[in-house]
């Protein structure tokens, strides 16, 4: 699990007279991706927690909050539409992006039919997710 916290140059958020780091939970197995991912976001402003199957995202979301999760769709431990289910029983105003590589279109879809909010095509343009996470995050205020 990584735990990455930047507040420099943290946008602030509507409604609060201070900067809060918007706080995202990072799914993915794959480590190299999510380890640099989490870096980058950080970077950004963002707090960031990973998790790199569904078991310990599990355990994370019992223990914190967060204002968007990022789910990788295919992880070795359990479905991401799976995983997605038991987010929205645990979380249900959390939103979730899905992440999915190609030809997952189907699930990814499957996805949003159960609650999740979007869904990137991996690879994925950084800026992109990041506009996407902020946006939900800030919608969800």
């Amino acid at each position: 699990m990584i735990d990455v916290s930047q507040r420099q140059g943290t946008p602030e958020r509507p409604g609060q007279g201070q900067a809060s780091p918007v706080r995202v939970l990072l799914v993915d197995d794959e480590e190299g991706f999510i380890a640099v991912l989490a870096k980058r976001l950080g970077k950004r402003g963002l707090t960031v927690r990973t998790a790199s199957g569904g078991g310990e995202a599990i355990r994370i979301l019992r223990r914190h909050d967060f204002d968007v999760a990022v789910l990788d769709l295919k992880l070795e431990d359990m479905d991401g539409i799976e995983i997605l289910k038991v987010f929205k029983q645990m979380a249900p105003d959390m939103p979730v992006i899905m992440l999915t590589g190609h030809g997952c279109e189907i699930a990814a879809r499957e996805g949003l039919r159960l609650g999740a909010v979007d869904y990137l095509t991996k690879p994925c343009d950084f800026e992109t997710l990041v506009r996407k996470i902020t946006a939900v995050a800030r919608a969800k205020e």
